[in-house]
């Protein structure tokens, strides 16, 4: 096939684009030349800024296209406007039959860019959460003008604006991947890694807030090798049964935005998934116990420390990555795995995943993480309360 990917060459792009690679398949990236440019020579450099000139894109046709940093829905749009500039679709460009009285900006748009994948998020969704909720639960909502800046209060509705847009540009074969926290080699974020690279130096880790924090991973890798074996065809048998959820026709597909119902028609997985894992009940307690029996030195020892007095010390999410602060969103940590399983999902073993992370060159921890020692003097004040 012929891949577009629109990032490709920083974290989860960069994987999406190795996996790709490995399978065979001719791959264009569309990034900016800011980071990892000298990367993948085999592949096709489109240089160009999303925000800004798309017209690299115009005349070109890809079998798949797969966004990686669409954050707002102006940029799903003028993505599908680049793609269909100039080139009116004909009956031969159109994917299938039943696509014939989909709108015509919806057949230009995916007769150029292929099978579409937008990689959105577990933030979409909103209060209250019941844990192992399924792709269907309720998401965030906008009301109002739609902002033009993604903060942390807007990305998931902006997110949310963003599946809908794919499905109303690219159509009903569109598949929309909700992943959870990424982990993995070359992580620019440090979230995890700082927890790796804590534990593996060993003595006393101060471990922020309520250890029952709900929290789920995703490994880079197994998404991507998933998302490339969705598009070329590859993944597990079963998934026409297993993950057709609700929907049935390309209509219900059209619907998944909405209810976030996965389906596969004929031999096309479209929809929408969580890339989540583990199964819950995970916490953040078990992910810190999983890292310490995978890489902490004798004698490492975790102590939990208060919500209440971290915040009072001015500590937050950022210098001590993934605590939830007491944020009730992190219940949002507690997806269902079943339906991409179902579609071909197989995550490695959470340890497998730490162990590579520190074995990793690419392993480092980017970020305001605490220092040693603050954490050391944190620890000392908490003991002497």
């Amino acid at each position: 096939m012929r891949i577009l990917i629109i990032g490709g060459t920083r974290f989860v792009g960069r994987h999406i684009t190795e996996a790709a690679i490995a399978a065979g398949h001719e791959v264009s990236l569309l990034h900016r030349g800011r980071t990892g440019a000298d990367l993948f020579p085999g592949a096709e450099h489109l240089r160009a800024d999303r925000n800004a000139d798309l017209s690299v894109l115009n005349g070109r046709k890809w079998d798949a296209t797969i966004d990686v940093s669409a954050y707002l829905p102006a940029q799903v749009d003028s993505l599908a406007d680049a793609l269909s500039a100039g080139r009116p679709a004909s009956p031969a460009d159109t994917p299938s039959a039943e696509r014939a009285d989909a709108p015509s900006e919806e057949r230009a748009a995916s007769s150029f860019a292929g099978r579409y994948v937008l990689i959105s998020s577990t933030s979409v969704y909103t209060a209250p959460f019941s844990p192992g909720f399924g792709e269907d639960a309720p998401v965030a909502e906008i009301e109002g003008p739609v902002p033009g800046e993604v903060t942390v209060e807007t990305y998931g509705a902006l997110k949310v604006l963003c599946e809908r847009a794919a499905v109303a540009r690219f159509g009903p074969e569109t598949l929309i991947v909700r992943p959870t926290y990424v982990i993995g080699p070359h992580d620019h974020t440090g979230r995890f890694t700082y927890w790796v690279n804590r534990i593996a130096a060993g003595g006393e880790v101060l471990a922020p807030g309520d250890p029952s924090d709900p929290i789920q991973v995703i490994d880079g890798r197994d998404l991507a090798s998933w998302i490339i074996a969705v598009l070329d065809g590859t993944n597990t048998a079963d998934t026409a049964e297993s993950a057709a959820g609700t929907a049935e026709s390309a209509a219900g597909t059209a619907e998944s935005a909405e209810s976030g119902t996965g389906h596969r028609a004929g031999t096309t997985t479209s929809g929408t998934f969580h890339a989540v894992s583990p199964a819950p009940p995970f916490s953040f307690g078990d992910i810190l116990e999983t890292i310490l029996a995978e890489v902490g030195p004798p004698g490492t020892t975790l102590t939990w420390v208060g919500q209440d007095f971290l915040l009072a010390e001015g500590e937050d999410g950022t210098s001590l990555p993934l605590w939830s602060e007491g944020d009730g969103w992190m219940a949002a940590n507690a997806a269902s795995p079943a339906a991409a399983n179902a579609a071909g999902l197989s995550p490695r073993p959470l340890r497998r995943s730490i162990r590579e992370i520190r074995e990793s060159e690419s392993a480092f921890s980017v970020g305001v993480t605490i220092t040693p020692e603050r954490e050391t003097e944190l620890l000392a004040r908490w003991h002497s309360r």
